[in-house]
């Protein structure tokens, strides 16, 4: 909430007219319940390895001792393949069921993009495909790379999101 209420600053006091909002991974969430609020303002969507609804997924991947650490300190200490640990919290878990997006239709309408990497060891794919069976658009392209992981930072990767943007332009 704190995260998409930050963005939600910037849409209304930075920008001006309809904007193309893209998100990676949690900023995939942010940016559909971004466009949720201001539905109005939103011409186009990108997702890149979108992970809504990733704290309900994660809470039920959770060992006997990670379930003990949140509820005794609050916090468990998760590790990362991409930098230092990852401190989840029993805040943002408990945040993240205030803002569940998969189990009803989600009434955004404009032009999506979502782009998916098949190897993303971090968010299933089929979460993309999700994505598009729960919005309200008919305007949905999900395009899955076979050798994609989840960051989709390589030059090829670049060129689709940069593909994606001017087809929604």
């Amino acid at each position: 909430s704190d995260w998409t209420d930050d963005a939600l600053q910037i849409l209304d006091h930075v920008t001006k007219g309809p904007q193309i909002l893209v998100g990676s991974s949690m900023g995939g969430w942010v940016m559909l319940l971004l466009a949720l609020k201001r539905l109005d303002r939103v011409a186009g969507l990108i997702g890149i390895a979108s992970a809504p609804d990733f704290t309900r997924r994660m809470q039920d991947s959770f060992d006997d001792t990670a379930r003990r650490d949140l509820e005794e300190k609050g916090m468990y200490v998760e590790p990362s393949d991409y930098e230092d640990p990852y401190r989840i919290t029993k805040k943002l878990l408990d945040d993240g069921e205030h803002n569940i997006l998969l189990d009803k239709e989600i009434p955004i309408t404009c032009p999506i993009h979502l782009i998916h990497g098949m190897q993303d060891a971090a968010v299933d794919y089929h979460v993309s495909l999700e994505i598009c069976a729960k919005v309200k658009s008919d305007a949905v392209t999900v395009e899955l790379i076979k050798d994609g992981e989840h960051r989709l930072s390589r030059d090829q990767d670049l060129a689709r999101l940069q593909y994606a943007l001017d087809a929604i332009i």
